[in-house]
């Protein structure tokens, strides 16, 4: 397979066009155009649908752009890097992470990898939704207890707990009676099942305020307004200095958060420093080590 035309494809693949492919890195159309068409002949495949305005992958071509995009990039930087004398992390870094995460540690990390790696320019998103990370350009991305991928590979680097929480004020419900609860979102459950130091129970509540974030949770709940459920790691400075008081652990699966990147066996200077950089940061990666970080 020629290099050159796979390299030129895929250029006109990411800009969606011969012509924007054209206009951003300078090079005739007609040589892109001819260079697609020798891969096409080659490969005995269409690969573009041709329209009167648009271009649009085919079902062939969106496979070989995903498959090929991410190596012809690592190999555009090894032989950077071969030529610069190292493996210096520079580029651009572009990182999707979940929303509590962002808010709570997100930036000072940001922060301190920029300073670290100057030459990396960094552009964090948040949202909790799953992201494509190919079609959406992403190099890596953070997930709590992520689903598992085929197409991607990671790591668990972190790891909290779910603990329900309330002000001192405020009596922990008897006999099957339902305290007031702060609910993050419209889908939250009404009965949290719990563990404690005297065994499983169930506490049901009545959501008397539903919000959008961990944070304003947490906020509310210091107020009195109800219980809450949330990560240990965000209200373990107030269970110390009894703000607030545990009413138990949530029964069930641990919360994780994960990298996920490609599944590919090179990874560039710059998500390989990343990974090591949250690794300084979360040597042990347990809760009490998110804790100190957001309490700092």
């Amino acid at each position: 397979m020629d290099l050159l035309a796979l390299a030129d494809f895929n250029l006109v693949a990411r800009h969606g066009g011969f012509g924007k492919a054209a206009r951003a890195t300078g090079r005739p159309k007609a040589t892109l155009s001819r260079r697609v068409a020798e891969l096409e002949s080659g490969l005995d495949l269409r690969l573009f649908e041709r329209g009167a305005r648009n271009l649009k992958l085919t079902e062939e071509g969106r496979a070989l752009f995903e498959r090929t995009g991410a190596l012809l990039a690592e190999l555009d930087e090894t032989a950077a890097a071969i030529a610069s004398g190292g493996q210096k992390p520079k580029g651009r870094l572009r990182i999707s992470a979940p929303l509590h995460f962002s808010q709570t540690a997100m930036g000072r990390i940001a922060a301190g990898f920029t300073l670290q790696y100057p030459e990396v320019r960094l552009e964090v998103t948040s949202e909790d939704r799953p992201v494509d990370m190919i079609e959406e350009g992403y190099d890596l991305v953070i997930r709590v207890n992520p689903d598992p991928d085929e197409s991607l590979v990671g790591r668990a680097f972190l790891r909290d707990r779910l603990v329900v929480v309330a002000s001192p004020d405020l009596p922990r419900p008897t006999g099957g009676h339902a305290a007031p609860g702060v609910a993050r979102g419209a889908g939250e459950a009404q009965t949290w099942p719990v563990k404690t130091p005297g065994g499983r129970s169930a506490i049901r509540i009545e959501p008397v305020l539903t919000l959008a974030t961990l944070i304003m949770v947490r906020d509310a709940v210091r107020a009195g307004v109800g219980a809450g459920r949330l990560p240990i790691s965000l209200v373990s400075h107030d269970l110390a200095d009894g703000t607030l008081v545990n009413w138990g652990d949530i029964d069930g699966p641990e919360i994780a958060l994960w990298t996920l990147y490609p599944s590919r066996r090179l990874l560039s200077a710059r998500v390989s420093a990343f990974l090591d950089f949250l690794k300084q940061a979360f040597p042990n990666g347990t809760p009490d080590e998110l804790a100190a970080y957001i309490g700092r």
